[in-house]
């Protein structure tokens, strides 16, 4: 079965004024879907890997054969981490806040809420070109802050610093950005706590 573009849970504009309606249906409509439909051609006539859900995808990603890995790593890791952020999204009021149980581990790891919204910025910030910074709850239960570069994600065991369970992603590419903030990344990332949906992190933590 082909992979295919998820819906948004909300309109394009639900999350103005932190993410543009424009950027919004670029974003998704353009490079989402070119993840989608790359990775469908990557995968076509492939019986085996072709049957695979997006986290089997990423969890095994070293499984694939080394002819496809490259255009699955990326394609398979745009269309799972596009799919996560849509999700991780809500509109500004809407999104809740951290469970009591979340806020104690995020408490007990980085010294409160506004020191990790700051670790969590600066691994936003120095992904140098193009990524993701990432939140993770690791196989321990612990949680982490780290970032990866172009479309890999925390499932990615074995090609990437930071591995978990991710709760929280936030894209650095320019094109989840640039419309609205030009190069200001550090304005977008600040505007971007507005519209994150701890109802879903929660329930992802738990």
């Amino acid at each position: 079965m082909p992979f295919t573009l998820p819906d948004l849970p909300y309109a394009e504009s639900a999350l103005e004024p932190s993410i543009d309606q424009k950027t919004m249906n670029i974003h998704r409509t353009k490079h989402h879907q070119a993840y989608v439909d790359n990775l469908n051609k990557a995968l076509d006539g492939q019986a085996e890997f072709g049957k695979w859900s997006l986290d089997e995808i990423c969890l095994q990603i070293g499984s694939i054969p080394e002819t496809i890995r490259p255009a699955v790593r990326n394609n398979g890791g745009g269309h799972w981490n596009h799919s996560f952020f849509w999700k991780i999204m809500a509109p500004k009021g809407s999104g809740g806040a951290p469970s009591a149980e979340l806020t104690a581990a995020i408490d007990q790891t980085f010294g409160g809420l506004d020191a990790f919204k700051k670790a969590f910025a600066e691994a936003g910030m120095k992904r140098f070109g193009s990524g993701w910074a990432w939140l993770v709850k690791k196989g321990d239960g612990s949680l982490a802050i780290g970032s990866t570069p172009n479309q890999d994600n925390p499932l990615m065991k074995g090609f990437v610093d930071v591995v978990g369970r991710p709760l929280l992603g936030v894209d650095v590419w320019e094109h989840a950005y640039y419309l609205n903030y030009q190069n200001r990344r550090a304005d977008y990332l600040a505007a971007w706590w507005d519209v994150v949906n701890w109802n879903q992190v929660n329930a992802t933590f738990a």
